[in-house]
């Protein structure tokens, strides 16, 4: 089976009362191979630890973005300065966003969306980064939110048409807006550069207690033949690391 690296996002842990370095070394220590979501003041930090930098916004924001023409300008500006940065941190990932409808038609958004990462291609595949659109659910954490369907993203992916240019599947969000995680992973992964991992409801542990049913996922992007990361967007409600450890184990042993 191919060999699927682990990250976490260091937003869902920074309030938890580690000091930055306990809380890097322990990850290391797990097995943990990045770190995600991260200030560039930390960058440096988090390659001490021997980890990597895995993701970072590739511009702002969540609600104003690619699906406005009139965004993209502003947006291709900040998306060479971040593919820049990234290039020379070795961070492989750059998260995008459609931005929120407000009354926009979602063809229309598509087309808009597919036409601002047509111009951010080039810019990746020269910094050798892949730009990731991010779907999110628009019912609880961002509202009107227009990527919040696979197929929608899936659509966009096909008219942009670059290897650099994928999504960003969050697990937790297409729980909440679509569920049957498993078959759309199966149908829809060569467009899938990368995971994101938490439970629902709650967005916390991705332990049983929750109705995803993590194991089975995670054997399913295996057998997809995926070798990228899967990063765990979670807030911990328990011990972080142990809830940390936790994680790293059932993506290690998904059949458990």
């Amino acid at each position: 089976m191919p060999e699927i690296r682990q990250d976490f996002a260091w937003w869902c842990f920074q309030g938890s009362g580690l000091e930055p370095k306990e809380l890097l070394r322990e990850a290391a220590r797990i097995g943990y191979a990045g770190v995600e979501l991260a200030d560039p003041d930390l960058w440096p930090l988090i390659r001490e630890a021997g980890l990597r930098v895995v993701s970072a916004g590739g511009h702002d924001s969540i609600e104003s973005g690619l699906n406005r023409q009139e965004n993209h300008d502003r947006i291709e500006k900040e998306v060479t300065r971040k593919a820049q940065l990234a290039s020379d941190w070795d961070v492989p990932h750059l998260i995008c966003f459609s931005g929120n409808r407000d009354g926009l038609d979602d063809e229309r958004g598509a087309e808009t969306t597919a036409e601002g990462l047509r111009r951010l291609a080039p810019i990746a595949e020269q910094s050798g980064v892949t730009l990731v659109l991010e779907l999110l659910n628009s019912k609880v954490n961002h509202k009107d939110y227009q990527c919040d369907q696979t197929e929608w993203g899936v659509r966009v992916c096909e008219m942009v048409g670059s290897p650099n240019v994928k999504l960003l599947y969050d697990i937790y969000h297409m729980q909440i807006m679509e569920g049957d995680i498993i078959r759309t992973i199966e149908q829809h992964h060569r467009h899938v550069g990368h995971y994101h991992t938490a439970g629902n409801p709650g967005r916390h542990e991705i332990h049983r207690s929750n109705e995803l049913n993590y194991g089975p996922i995670f054997a399913a992007i295996r057998e997809t033949g995926y070798t990228g990361w899967i990063g765990h967007e979670f807030v911990p409600l328990g011990d972080p690391i142990e809830s940390l450890e936790a994680a790293y184990k059932l993506v290690s042993s998904p059949e458990h």
